[in-house]
């Protein structure tokens, strides 16, 4: 399989705000991005101005220098680091003579050559007509490339341009609409399912964290599960969820979601909500990091930053420090509730299981009750909203252990014997 060929471009420029310049490390990122979707690096360039060029972004002078490098290695494609507006992708593209992509395009296409499930299609087909709409203008050049003097179209193209540019954004804006509502079932149906664990008192867990820090394989190692793993970005699109047990007495539902990135698009957050919105509803979120990476500090903020956007950083949060076993452990700066583990090799998995049974067992206490027989409906509310751990028939009554909430045992503590 022959593989495009692409320039990388970055800019960083004194008015953009610091998580959206470029710099070295996320040039190399950007590398790892082309290489997940196939393409091949043969060149990069980044530079530094004032203000990005209202027309070119990187003004005329640079983009003549990275049309000569397009010319001399003969590439296909120049993928800039940053974000483009629809015009300045129109401006590039024809002065470039190749197709130019942002960072936005290269993640949506990996993104599409991923997603599985019906969910996760929905979710990225409507970030890619999202993207779109406003692109669709530099798509009909080519009923204007014969331009006469002035610039205006030539005789017999100029309406049927216009009514097929039209056409063809009302035709995408109904299919967004479609797609958000197809959306809004599957986070119905979501909604469902997640009603149907509260009921049965299930806890659950989310697996947050950078693209490539290894949470698909963390679950495999946890849960048994067979998800492929792989050294790429974004190989983990659709939620899985698998059951864990803790103990013999605790079991959990624990969830892998999307990987974070730096510079992600907003809309692509948006898109994703069906998914993170799992982290919503998670009664602790584990923040799996790749120490073995030089630039994880950076990286665990970005997950942070985005865990704060979603609305969920006051749900109790265990850090994982994955990859141990590449690193020198006490060299990290580690927090207090933190855990160091391998998912590779297993190391440390007892204690983080230990580590996730303490915070979804603070305030929960274990209880000895004796009902009536007559009160045989407080058992049955136990099963349905606690955990219970054994049933006794006496003459008494109905001896019962469990391991209640303060609010069940606020509405039991008439029977509680110790």
């Amino acid at each position: 399989m022959i593989k495009e060929k692409a320039i990388l471009v970055g800019l960083s420029a004194d008015s953009m705000d610091e998580d959206e310049r470029s710099d070295e490390t996320s040039l190399d990122e950007l590398r790892a991005l082309l290489e997940t979707a196939g393409g091949e690096t043969v060149g990069y360039v980044l530079l530094s101005r004032p203000a990005p060029d209202p027309r070119s972004f990187i003004g005329s002078g640079k983009t003549a220098e990275v049309k000569e490098l397009v010319d001399a290695e003969g590439c296909d494609l120049v993928l800039f680091d940053n974000e483009l507006s629809p015009s300045q992708s129109t401006a590039l593209s024809a002065e470039l003579g190749v197709r130019v992509l942002d960072r936005s395009g290269i993640i949506l296409d990996i993104f599409a050559g991923r997603a599985r499930s019906r969910e996760g299609r929905i979710q990225v087909e409507l970030a890619q007509y999202k993207y779109l709409l406003p692109r669709l203008t530099g798509m009909w050049t080519h009923l204007v490339r014969q331009t006469a003097s002035g610039g205006r179209s030539p005789i017999g193209t100029r309406g049927p341009g216009e009514t097929q540019l039209e056409t063809d954004r009302r035709h995408i804006r109904r299919k967004i609409q479609k797609l958000e509502e197809e959306l809004e079932d599957v986070r119905r149906i979501r909604g469902t399912q997640r009603r149907m664990r509260e009921k049965n008192a299930v806890p659950t867990a989310a697996l947050v964290g950078y693209t490539n820090a290894g949470k698909s394989t963390l679950l495999n190692a946890l849960t048994g599960a067979d998800i492929q793993t792989g050294d790429r970005l974004f190989d983990t699109l659709d939620t899985t969820t698998r059951k864990l047990a803790l103990d013999e007495n605790t079991e959990l539902l624990l969830s892998d979601t999307v990987g974070f990135i730096r510079k992600l698009p907003h809309h692509l957050v948006e898109a994703f909500k069906a998914t993170l919105e799992e982290l919503e509803y998670a009664d602790v979120l584990l923040h799996v990091i790749d120490v073995s990476n030089p630039d994880w500090e950076q990286q665990a903020r970005v997950t942070d930053s985005l865990i704060e956007e979603l609305g969920v950083s006051a749900t109790p949060r265990i850090e994982v420090y994955n990859k141990c076993d590449r690193c020198r452990v006490s060299e990290l700066k580690r927090s207090e509730n933190s855990v160091c583990i391998s998912a590779a090799t297993g190391e440390g998995l007892d204690k983080l299981k230990q580590r996730i049974g303490d915070v979804l067992s603070r305030g929960i206490k274990e209880l000895s009750l004796l009902l009536p027989y007559g009160r045989a409906s407080v058992l049955d509310m136990l099963h349905r909203e606690s955990k219970v751990l054994d049933t006794e028939y006496t003459e008494e009554g109905i001896r019962v252990k469990a391991a209640c909430t303060p609010e069940i045992y606020a509405r039991i503590r008439e029977y509680v014997t110790a």
